[in-house]
Protein backbone atom coordinates (compact mmCIF):
# COMPACT_ATOMS: atom_id res chain seq x y z
CA UNK A 1 0.00 0.00 0.00
CA UNK A 2 1.21 3.50 -0.84
CA UNK A 3 -0.02 6.15 1.61
CA UNK A 4 0.24 9.83 0.69
CA UNK A 5 0.27 12.08 3.75
CA UNK A 6 -0.47 15.72 2.95
CA UNK A 7 0.53 18.10 5.73
CA UNK A 8 0.92 21.79 6.41
CA UNK A 9 2.17 21.23 9.92
CA UNK A 10 -1.21 20.78 11.65
CA UNK A 11 -1.33 16.98 11.64
CA UNK A 12 -0.67 15.37 15.03
CA UNK A 13 2.57 13.48 14.26
CA UNK A 14 2.23 10.55 16.67
CA UNK A 15 -1.32 9.50 15.76
CA UNK A 16 -0.61 9.98 12.04
CA UNK A 17 2.52 7.82 12.21
CA UNK A 18 0.71 5.14 14.22
CA UNK A 19 -2.19 5.04 11.75
CA UNK A 20 0.17 4.99 8.77
CA UNK A 21 2.14 2.11 10.28
CA UNK A 22 -1.09 0.13 10.72
CA UNK A 23 -2.16 0.88 7.13
CA UNK A 24 1.12 0.49 5.26
CA UNK A 25 3.24 -1.52 7.66
CA UNK A 26 7.00 -1.26 7.44
CA UNK A 27 7.02 -2.63 3.90
CA UNK A 28 4.47 -0.24 2.40
CA UNK A 29 5.40 3.01 0.72
CA UNK A 30 4.78 6.35 2.43
CA UNK A 31 5.10 9.78 0.84
CA UNK A 32 4.80 13.03 2.79
CA UNK A 33 3.63 16.00 0.73
CA UNK A 34 3.67 19.66 1.67
CA UNK A 35 2.25 22.18 -0.78
CA UNK A 36 3.95 25.54 -0.35
CA UNK A 37 2.41 28.63 -1.92
CA UNK A 38 4.94 31.12 -3.26
CA UNK A 39 2.84 34.29 -3.60
CA UNK A 40 3.83 37.15 -5.86
CA UNK A 41 4.80 39.29 -2.84
CA UNK A 42 7.34 36.64 -1.90
CA UNK A 43 8.71 36.46 -5.41
CA UNK A 44 9.08 40.24 -5.32
CA UNK A 45 11.10 40.03 -2.08
CA UNK A 46 13.40 37.52 -3.76
CA UNK A 47 14.21 40.13 -6.36
CA UNK A 48 14.86 42.72 -3.64
CA UNK A 49 17.03 40.20 -1.73
CA UNK A 50 14.93 40.67 1.45
CA UNK A 51 14.71 36.93 2.05
CA UNK A 52 17.90 35.04 2.70
CA UNK A 53 17.95 31.24 2.52
CA UNK A 54 19.48 29.15 5.27
CA UNK A 55 22.46 28.44 3.05
CA UNK A 56 24.16 31.48 1.61
CA UNK A 57 25.18 31.80 -1.99
CA UNK A 58 26.85 34.81 -3.59
CA UNK A 59 24.30 37.36 -4.86
CA UNK A 60 23.11 36.74 -8.41
CA UNK A 61 24.58 33.22 -8.39
CA UNK A 62 21.19 31.59 -8.84
CA UNK A 63 18.03 32.35 -10.74
CA UNK A 64 14.70 33.42 -9.27
CA UNK A 65 13.37 29.97 -10.12
CA UNK A 66 16.18 28.32 -8.16
CA UNK A 67 15.63 30.63 -5.17
CA UNK A 68 11.90 29.85 -5.22
CA UNK A 69 12.68 26.12 -5.34
CA UNK A 70 15.01 26.48 -2.35
CA UNK A 71 12.35 28.42 -0.44
CA UNK A 72 9.76 25.70 -1.15
CA UNK A 73 12.24 23.00 -0.04
CA UNK A 74 13.17 24.80 3.19
CA UNK A 75 9.58 25.67 4.10
CA UNK A 76 8.33 22.20 3.22
CA UNK A 77 11.05 20.58 5.31
CA UNK A 78 10.15 22.74 8.30
CA UNK A 79 6.40 22.09 8.03
CA UNK A 80 6.72 18.34 7.46
CA UNK A 81 9.51 17.72 10.00
CA UNK A 82 7.32 16.53 12.91
CA UNK A 83 5.43 13.98 10.78
CA UNK A 84 8.63 12.82 9.06
CA UNK A 85 10.37 12.34 12.41
CA UNK A 86 7.43 10.36 13.82
CA UNK A 87 7.35 8.08 10.77
CA UNK A 88 11.10 7.48 10.90
CA UNK A 89 10.90 6.75 14.65
CA UNK A 90 8.46 3.95 13.81
CA UNK A 91 10.78 2.37 11.25
CA UNK A 92 9.29 3.85 8.08
CA UNK A 93 11.33 5.63 5.41
CA UNK A 94 9.01 8.22 3.87
CA UNK A 95 9.53 9.94 0.52
CA UNK A 96 9.56 13.73 0.86
CA UNK A 97 7.60 15.81 -1.65
CA UNK A 98 7.71 19.59 -1.32
CA UNK A 99 5.80 21.22 -4.16
CA UNK A 100 4.92 24.82 -4.98
CA UNK A 101 1.30 25.57 -5.73
CA UNK A 102 -1.50 28.04 -5.17
CA UNK A 103 -4.23 25.34 -5.18
CA UNK A 104 -3.26 22.76 -2.54
CA UNK A 105 -6.23 20.47 -3.24
CA UNK A 106 -5.33 20.22 -6.93
CA UNK A 107 -1.66 19.56 -6.15
CA UNK A 108 -2.62 16.84 -3.64
CA UNK A 109 -5.00 15.13 -6.09
CA UNK A 110 -2.54 15.37 -8.99
CA UNK A 111 0.28 14.02 -6.82
CA UNK A 112 -1.85 11.11 -5.61
CA UNK A 113 -2.49 10.16 -9.24
CA UNK A 114 1.12 10.69 -10.32
CA UNK A 115 2.70 8.57 -7.59
CA UNK A 116 -0.01 5.91 -7.63
CA UNK A 117 -1.13 6.46 -4.04
CA UNK A 118 -3.67 3.99 -2.68
CA UNK A 119 -4.80 6.35 0.08
CA UNK A 120 -4.55 10.05 0.96
CA UNK A 121 -4.24 10.99 4.61
CA UNK A 122 -4.62 14.66 5.48
CA UNK A 123 -5.59 16.96 8.29
CA UNK A 124 -8.80 18.80 8.82
CA UNK A 125 -8.84 22.02 10.80
CA UNK A 126 -12.58 22.70 10.88
CA UNK A 127 -15.65 20.58 11.21
CA UNK A 128 -16.83 19.30 7.85
CA UNK A 129 -20.52 19.76 8.50
CA UNK A 130 -20.40 23.45 9.45
CA UNK A 131 -21.25 26.20 6.99
CA UNK A 132 -18.32 26.97 4.73
CA UNK A 133 -16.45 23.77 5.50
CA UNK A 134 -17.04 22.42 2.01
CA UNK A 135 -14.65 25.04 0.65
CA UNK A 136 -11.79 23.53 2.67
CA UNK A 137 -8.80 21.79 1.10
CA UNK A 138 -9.87 18.52 2.75
CA UNK A 139 -13.35 18.70 1.24
CA UNK A 140 -11.96 19.55 -2.21
CA UNK A 141 -9.57 16.60 -2.07
CA UNK A 142 -12.43 14.27 -1.06
CA UNK A 143 -14.49 15.56 -3.97
CA UNK A 144 -11.81 15.37 -6.67
CA UNK A 145 -9.44 12.50 -5.88
CA UNK A 146 -9.94 8.97 -7.13
CA UNK A 147 -8.48 7.27 -4.05
CA UNK A 148 -9.83 6.87 -0.50
CA UNK A 149 -9.20 9.76 1.89
CA UNK A 150 -8.72 9.62 5.65
CA UNK A 151 -9.08 12.88 7.56
CA UNK A 152 -7.23 13.31 10.84
CA UNK A 153 -8.46 16.05 13.17
CA UNK A 154 -6.04 18.12 15.24
CA UNK A 155 -6.16 18.04 19.04
CA UNK A 156 -8.28 21.22 18.90
CA UNK A 157 -10.33 22.52 15.99
CA UNK A 158 -9.86 26.16 14.98
CA UNK A 159 -13.57 26.73 15.70
CA UNK A 160 -13.28 25.60 19.33
CA UNK A 161 -13.62 22.43 21.37
CA UNK A 162 -16.08 19.70 20.47
CA UNK A 163 -19.43 19.78 22.21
Amino acid sequence: MHVLIATTGVLPPGPVADLTLRLAGTTGEVSVLTVVPAPQEFLDTLELELWHPLTEFPPDSESEQARTARYVEERGERLAAPVLAALIARGMLPNKLFLEGSDPAKVICDTADTIGADLVLLGVTRRLFNDGAWSSVSAEVMEHTHVPVILVPPAEHEDGPRS
